[in-house]
């Protein structure tokens, strides 16, 4: 018998995602410290709009504390979807936590959309909206955002048909920063279609629709613990949703899906909430101080920002080289190589410290960023 065909099982795979791109991540400080040949404390990371505060106290005294590791969760989420009902103000029939937003992103892909079925992208926004739709077999219809970033609701309104099951809006949209206005959002609901608004930085903006789910069959929230109370590495997000659409959710979903660490933490960081707060405030004002030093940046001109991030056009030089020449300097920024994003790159807001250390490199830079 001669030896297995290494790829002969491929010819079994769906043939859209042997040609599709996989979602490029962030990559972590050890394997970015690695690279550069320097020590990890030494890497400035503000490409991945984590919260460099980190978690809550509580939060951490949870997870060393807890002593139900070796026990499956609550499939149900019980005490988890009660404490979240309390937090955003929405009974807890309508709440269905994930392992982080990205979870409730595929649940929604694979229960709305069949072969086919087609889903609105509103472009730039987050790429993870379109990876899963085409991991879900669904077909991509990118609707370009005007260029001050908001959204062109006629364009939505045009390129919705028959077989249209969702319209992702990110608010404020990742990478611009922006949110969508209640007027957009009033008209995109009105086309009878799923709205999937995602929150996921909207303790930075103040601007949450959540509370107007009950009211409306078509909109749903996303929104996560990764930004604004730093639990990244954790992976818990949740959902609020018409009540019907989340029974079938916590019915389709993996089991044990949020694991007991995560709930642990959750549970004790919304306990904390005002530190966390405190932590917000504290990244919103540097937000602001940040945008104005890189308005100073004669290469450099940052979009106005509601999120723990701002965006920023490179209007001299090469965006990619920017980028590169701040890894050398042990700083780093994130970089799309996609339309509409390639002359610009995107910055986490981090602690005064990182700021400093951002505008220090730049001003090394010069009047144009060089290879």
């Amino acid at each position: 018998m001669g030896p297995a065909n290494a790829d002969g099982v491929l010819r079994f795979v769906r043939p859209e995602l042997l040609a599709m791109a996989g979602y490029e991540p962030v990559e972590p400080v050890e394997v970015l410290a690695a690279r550069l040949g320097v020590p990890p404390e030494r890497i400035v990371k503000l490409d991945g709009n984590e919260n460099l505060y980190g978690p809550a106290p509580a939060a951490l005294r949870a997870l060393v504390e807890h002593q139900g590791y070796h026990i499956y969760p609550d499939p149900d989420q019980r005490r988890l979807r009660t404490a979240l009902a309390e937090y955003v103000g929405v009974p807890a029939e309508h709440i269905v936590a994930g392992a982080g937003s990205d979870e409730l992103i595929d649940l929604l892909a694979r229960v709305l959309l069949g072969p086919g079925d087609r889903v609105i992208d509103l472009v730039p926004t987050f790429g993870m909206y379109a990876f899963t739709t085409t991991v879900c077999g669904g077909t991509v219809v990118p609707v370009p955002r005007r260029p001050d970033f908001s959204v062109d609701v006629a364009a939505v309104a045009a390129a919705v048909d028959a077989r249209t099951k969702l319209i992702f809006v990110a608010s404020p949209n990742n990478p611009s920063g922006n949110l969508l206005s209640g007027q957009d959002l009033e008209r995109l609901l009105a086309l009878g279609v799923p709205v999937v608004v995602d929150e996921a930085y909207v303790e930075f903006s103040g601007g949450s629709v959540v509370r107007l789910v009950p009211e409306r069959d078509n909109l749903v929230v996303i929104r996560t613990f990764s930004k604004w109370a730093g639990l990244a590495g954790l992976r818990v997000g949740y959902g609020v949703m018409p009540a019907p659409l989340a029974r079938l959710l916590l019915a389709v979903k993996p089991p044990y899906n949020v694991n007991v660490a995560a709930e642990a933490a959750v549970l004790a960081s919304l306990a904390e909430r005002e530190l966390l707060a405190e932590r917000v405030r504290a990244i919103v004002a540097e937000r602001e101080r940040l945008t104005a030093l890189l308005a100073e940046i004669p290469f450099l001109r940052p979009w106005p920002s509601q999120a723990n991030f701002v965006l920023c056009d490179v209007t001299r030089g090469d965006a990619r080289v920017l980028r590169d020449g701040l890894r050398r300097r042990g700083i780093f920024v994130r970089y799309f190589d996609r339309d509409g994003l390639r002359d610009k790159v995107r910055i986490s807001v981090g602690r005064p410290e990182h700021t400093d250390a951002l505008l220090a490199a730049l001003r090394e830079m010069g009047d144009e960023p060089r290879p």
